[in-house]
């Protein structure tokens, strides 16, 4: 069990996560090998009367907490089962090795959008995903979770009070999907919006859709012709055919770009194209029952090209199995999602300050929040 203070050479560099915006301040870091490893620093901090916090890739909900750090990125070993359709992941692995791993038996995880995003942490907040309309919630599929007591003992059953140190779930039988984006301008995001939300009121439940306002910098990173634009990006994932005819309506507005196209799941991660590289966020969500024409107004003012702080606002579409869900994260009347999502400039206050006036027209309508999409706060 390798331990870090921080005095010794390493520490920064094993508390960094995803999220470089909120400050660390472990008194202790450990960076467990195997779930051994993990009860050993459970025991560790119990005995220092320390509190614990875990960490795999650092895209989670809060910041870690004073005290010791378990950091579990090494843990990444992966397995699938073919026969049962299931796969079994450790703590620090990211959906991109079980996407890869699953495909070579023609099998799919219900993961997310982005494929560096660690598995455990992505199902204990719900699990959120691409195909989630169709087949629901990553945590729905937990078949069972091998976890270290608060005592520093280790069990294998449930999901239950302690740290997840493995999680074996269910695949589904997906190889292909027909995905991808349209980019439109700044000039026709209104129209995209209210076109994009009329299309979304009867599409089945194997679209998974979300629409995104997204302020790109003028960098030589970004391609033209995105670079230095407020964009509208369509995001599409669709198990099954006539995808082209699908899309026509959202075709008609006259995209600037676009990269949808029959996609092996292994390529899932191009269809919402999100960065893949750390960066300091802060962000919030409201679920949503329906998308009044005030609600498209409202982000607009408040996340769109005019709003003081840049944001990216995405709305992504429920129903579909989320319906069915027992998360608490869902009614049966959630339908939307509105997320935003800014860079911590110039100060955390200002951006916060500027989401709760995003959120505060949404709170009298919303029916909740989904914990997955709480970036760098508590969930209150």
């Amino acid at each position: 069990m390798q331990t870090f203070t921080p005095d010794q050479p390493g520490y920064r560099e094993e508390i960094a996560g995803f999220q470089t915006g909120i400050a660390s301040t472990p008194h202790l870091v450990v960076a467990a090998a195997n779930a051994d490893d993990v009860a050993a620093a459970v025991r560790l901090a119990a005995e220092r009367d320390l509190p614990v916090s875990v960490q795999a890739t650092g895209h989670g909900l809060r910041a870690p907490a004073e005290g010791v750090l378990i950091s579990t990125r090494r843990m990444t070993g992966v397995t699938i089962d073919p026969d049962r359709a299931v796969a079994r992941a450790e703590a620090g692995t990211t959906w991109g090795s079980v996407i890869t791993a699953a495909a070579e038996h023609g099998l799919a995880p219900l993961s997310g959008s982005a494929p560096g995003v660690g598995v455990v942490g992505y199902t204990l907040g719900g699990g959120f995903g691409l195909l989630g309309r169709h087949f629901g919630l990553a945590s729905d599929r937990v078949r069972s979770a091998e976890i270290v007591r608060p005592g520093g003992t280790r069990t294998t059953g449930p999901v239950d009070a302690g740290i997840v140190t493995a999680l074996e779930f269910e695949l589904v039988p997906v190889t292909t999907l027909y995905g991808g984006g349209l980019y439109f301008d700044t000039a026709k995001i209104p129209d995209v919006l209210r076109t994009w939300r009329d299309w979304t009121l009867d599409l089945p439940d194997t679209v998974g859709t979300s629409v995104a306002m997204v302020p790109y910098p003028d960098l030589p990173m970004v391609p033209e012709p995105l670079r230095g634009k407020h964009i509208a990006h369509v995001r599409v994932a669709y198990l099954g055919t006539g995808g082209d005819q699908l899309v026509a309506p959202l075709r008609a507005l006259g995209p600037l770009q676009e990269t949808l196209t029959t996609m092996p799941f292994t390529d899932s991660g191009k269809i919402a194209a999100e960065p893949p590289n750390p960066h300091s966020y802060l962000g919030d969500n409201r679920v949503l029952p329906e998308l009044r024409d005030d609600v498209l107004s409202t982000v607009l003012d408040h996340a769109g090209p005019a709003a003081p702080v840049p944001t990216v606002l995405i709305i992504d579409l429920l129903g579909g199995a989320y319906q069915r869900s027992s998360a608490p994260d869902f009614t049966a009347d959630s339908r939307y999602t509105v997320r935003a999502l800014s860079m911590i400039e110039p100060d955390a206050a200002t951006v916060r300050a500027a989401h709760a006036k995003l959120f505060a027209p949404l709170d009298p309508m919303s029916t909740g929040r989904l914990r997955s999409f709480v970036y760098g706060q508590p969930l209150d």
